[in-house]
């Protein structure tokens, strides 16, 4: 099974060089905050170093086993232990109903 991010969502560096997930308010009680109270239609969530990079990873072609390596690679012993801390991550953007899944070809 192949990670993708649904429609809308992206992530976005800022001028202080933080990474950020933005998920659209597409609820109707959020859009109409948004458009008479002027709020912002992205929720930004601050990513760490190894949030980044998983969502950098997770683009519709990469499977759970490549971007376990590849954090790997990158980070060293910072990640570890990789997989457990792998998986919680998209545990819960699995919750927050942010990731959908495909089937690999």
């Amino acid at each position: 099974m192949i990670p993708q991010f649904k429609q809308g969502i992206h992530t976005e560096t800022r001028k202080d060089e933080k990474v950020y997930l933005m998920i659209p308010r597409t609820n109707p009680l959020e859009r109409l905050s948004i458009r008479f109270f002027k709020q912002p239609s992205f929720l930004p969530v601050k990513l760490d170093a190894l949030g980044a990079f998983v969502a950098a990873q997770i683009d519709g072609t990469k499977k759970i086993e490549d971007i376990a390596a590849g954090l790997e690679r990158a980070f060293g012993e910072e990640a570890a232990p990789v997989v457990p801390r792998l998986a919680k991550f998209i545990e819960m953007l699995e919750m927050n109903e942010w990731i959908i899944w495909r089937e690999e070809n």
